[in-house]
């Protein structure tokens, strides 16, 4: 039986990002005690956690003295201290996701060695230690080329037309993955917890903002057949037991014609399922403490198709920010607006997100579109 219900127990989280954030608003309804640690005093966690520890989620020592006020540790980034994680679980205290899922998701080489041994379906790849030695796969370009550790939200990611971009290449250790010819990018969400059960949440479509690689709107439900949505949900789970995860495993993939393939997967609450606070019976965020606590599973089902919308920084603003238009589309009906509290503003940093919700899929689109145009994530002095 789960003990969070005593007044002494904590709930630890690595990172006091946006994730974390409305982790804590949904924590709040179960009466947990959620305590942060993150290297910025004003992160978006800051305000709204019971404790707040300024520190660094990568140093040893940090993560160690705060994992051992905690009963159980999560995370809402992977680039944590793997190391103090073991020491801590070694001293009773429970992590979710566990230290070695975390050091498989910290490097997208291991990910992807570990797709091919679980026979997980994903693009063919190298694994490359340098801009030089890329050059003895150019005759497989185009190629997607990732960095190994360290990319994050669109970042450490470039596509390599030909030889004529080797100039240009991340020197580092890498993945050079085939670059694929796809339909749709899709993401499934499942949850496990200790006792094994799984549930998934409905698939989602997303569309990229161009510029910033980052997806600027996500569709649910996904336009896909029937088929493919039970071949994605079945590798979804497939990869969450593979592991043998606890919490929420999110799982980004391509459809490309009657194929689905693993692109990446993130072992906490995701961009892509924000907008579950309001679509679905039950959120990521419930889902994921619920995973991590041992409580049974909640209800998944989509209540009303919706459309979420990341806010991201306007290109050419860095500074306090201020956002144009949230009046305006405040009045219209089924719009959710969640603004992360993030003080400053800068090009395609993700400040908030609105979902949009209706009773077909195309008004929710139509009004999530008109959203964009009319928020912008601007600085004061504009």
């Amino acid at each position: 039986m789960s003990t969070f219900y005593a007044k002494d127990f904590v709930l630890g989280v690595l990172g006091g990002g946006q994730l974390g954030r409305m982790l804590i608003q949904e924590a709040v309804n179960l009466d947990l005690r959620v305590h942060v640690l993150d290297p910025d005093s004003e992160a978006p966690c800051a305000a709204l956690a019971h404790g707040f520890t300024a520190g660094s989620f990568a140093d040893e020592e940090a993560v160690l003295a705060f994992g051992r006020k905690c009963n159980v540790l999560t995370v809402e980034i992977e680039h944590v201290h793997t190391g103090a994680l073991k020491k801590l679980v070694a001293e009773g205290v429970q992590v979710y996701p566990t230290p070695e899922v975390l050091e498989l998701v910290q490097d997208k080489g291991l990910q992807k060695q570990f797709y091919q041994r679980h026979q997980i379906p994903t693009a063919s790849f190298h694994l490359t230690e340098n801009r030089e030695e890329l050059l003895s796969h150019a005759a497989s370009f185009p190629a997607v080329q990732k960095l190994r550790r360290g990319g994050y939200d669109g970042r450490g990611v470039q596509v390599l037309h030909s030889a004529a971009d080797l100039g240009s290449a991340f020197d580092a250790p890498s993945v050079l993955e085939k670059k694929i010819s796809f339909d749709k990018e899709i993401s499934v969400i499942v949850a496990r917890n200790a006792r094994g059960e799984v549930s998934t949440f409905p698939l989602v479509e997303m569309e990229f903002n161009p510029q910033a690689n980052l997806v600027e709107f996500l569709f649910s439900p996904a336009d896909v057949p029937a088929h493919l949505s039970d071949r994605a949900r079945h590798i979804a789970v497939q990869l969450a037991e593979a592991l043998n995860h606890v919490g929420l495993l999110a799982v980004e993939m391509f459809v490309a014609g009657d194929d689905i393939l693993v692109n990446e997967m993130a072992p906490r609450p995701h961009n892509s399922g924000h907008h579950t606070i309001e679509a679905n019976v039950t959120s990521q965020y419930a889902q994921h403490l619920r995973a991590i606590l041992g409580l049974p599973l909640g209800d998944t089902r989509l209540v009303e198709p919706a459309v979420m919308v990341n806010l991201l920084g306007a290109p050419g603003h860095a500074g306090p920010v201020y956002y144009e238009g949230l009046t305006q589309v405040l009045g219209w009906p089924g719009v959710h607006v969640h603004l992360y509290g993030k003080s400053q503003t800068k090009p395609f940093r993700k400040m908030g997100h609105v979902t949009v919700r209706a009773a077909e899929l195309s008004r929710a689109q139509q009004l999530a579109r008109e959203v964009l145009k009319s928020v912008r994530v601007v600085t004061r002095e504009e």
